[in-house]
């Protein structure tokens, strides 16, 4: 008999996209499923929208407590071996959940089935693949933020309750949070290649877009209480280094966008931590001239004024 999968679907104030995440997850073709929407005190219709499926759907209706709360909710009511994430602004391809099992041995030696999604920009209307790259170790994976976004994981419901679930004070970086608890519990992580699960951009008003300083300083928290922990164990590579490095060269750059004088600050609080490479797609070989000549603040100056 199928495993039983429940997909979950946080919602607050999202009627406009949440019918078409719940007849995403009603149109799965594995069979055996069943959707939870756990509402987190919408003041819009999407409770309306959530039980004007009857049946094929039960509605929890909560107080405002964050979207990590309504999973948590969601996921003591699972009855499902798996449970899929779905974020009520986001939808799944039809082959999603059943395409995941398929390349994974149905799951018979993973706590957490992953796989890219496809992020899809309604403002522009053009779709692009995540990427993941495999060659790298778990790790390196999560500290360049390749782990996919919520709705591209099946978790095993029995290895997430034994993680105590999603935090829920958790600002932002909220499902890298999860992961990195995973890692360090030393959950099974497979990865299926295909990607099913679609992740809209429609807002900059999302937290992640519309106070980057703030995910700089969570994000930044996050990696380095996974460099002690790789340290503490003796598993710290070089290789995890200069990906921490790397990251953090990026965010200054990216913070550097509105607030150079704070960037320039975190730049040298990381440097002075031998956290600072800079490399990669963030330091193209012109900049990193302008960077070795000028310094930091200097380049971001004549990079600022090229733009």
């Amino acid at each position: 008999m199928p495993a039983l999968i429940t997909i979950a679907i946080p919602c607050f104030n999202s009627g406009r996209w949440l019918r078409a995440a719940i007849e995403s997850a009603l149109t799965q073709t594995w069979q055996s499923t069943e959707v939870i929407v756990a509402d987190d005190g919408s003041t819009d219709d999407s409770v309306e929208v959530a039980r004007s499926f009857g049946g094929a759907v039960r509605v929890l209706a909560n107080a405002h407590r964050g979207g990590n709360h309504a999973r948590n909710c969601a996921l003591r009511e699972a009855r499902g071996e798996w449970v899929q994430f779905l974020d009520a602004d986001d939808y799944l391809e039809p082959e999603k959940l059943a395409q995941q099992l398929n390349e994974t041995d149905g799951g018979a030696h993973a706590d957490i089935i992953y796989s890219p999604t496809w992020m899809e920009d309604t403002r522009t209307g053009t779709r692009e693949r995540g990427v993941i790259e495999t060659q790298h170790d778990l790790f390196i994976q999560w500290i360049t933020w390749q782990l996919p976004q919520t709705g591209g994981c099946l978790w095993r419901k029995s290895a997430l309750d034994a993680l105590g679930g999603w935090k829920e004070d958790q600002p932002c970086c909220q499902e890298h949070e999860l992961y990195l608890r995973a890692l360090q519990a030393g959950l099974r992580f497979v990865f299926a290649p295909t990607p099913h699960a679609v992740y809209r951009l429609w807002s900059e008003q999302t937290l992640c877009r519309r106070d980057p300083r703030k995910v700089i300083e969570v994000k930044t928290g996050l990696l380095d209480q996974l460099q002690a922990w790789l340290a503490e164990r003796g598993l710290a590579q070089p290789a995890h280094a200069d990906a921490l490095g790397r990251a953090c060269f990026e965010m200054s750059r990216t913070w550097a966008r509105e607030d150079l004088a704070g960037a320039a600050t975190y730049h040298a609080a990381r440097r002075a931590r031998g956290m600072i490479v800079p490399s990669g797609p963030a330091a193209p070989a012109s900049y990193r001239a302008l960077y070795q000549v000028l310094g930091f603040a200097g380049a971001e100056r004549v990079a600022r004024w090229l733009r």
